[in-house]
């Protein structure tokens, strides 16, 4: 069974720990969690065919959670972890999260 969830866009104006925290609850909701960490961190048990499906599905998840302002400002980053390190250090010290 899918689960359905809606989350407010992220733009500098929402306050970012709030935001931080649904989207760490929609990642474990989509089980791709583990993808917000370093690759090289990930379960050991996981195939990298698996890994790849979640740090891609994770990606996915990210890019769709921000407007596009926010969007460019991660964009050359290639994979979730790299995307949510970079969305923190620019946003975590706005807002003091």
């Amino acid at each position: 069974m899918d689960s359905k969830w809606d989350i407010e866009k992220f733009i500098i104006s929402i306050d970012f720990g709030f935001w931080k925290v649904k989207m760490q609850s929609v990642s474990t909701q989509q089980k791709c969690v583990e993808a917000l960490k370093d690759e090289a961190v990930m379960s050991a048990t996981m195939t990298q065919v698996e890994k790849r499906k979640i740090i891609d599905k994770a990606k996915s998840d990210i890019v769709l959670c921000l407007r596009d302002k926010v969007s460019r400002d991660i964009a050359s980053e290639v994979v979730a972890a790299s995307m949510w390190t970079k969305l923190e250090s620019l946003y975590d010290k706005i807002f003091g999260s």
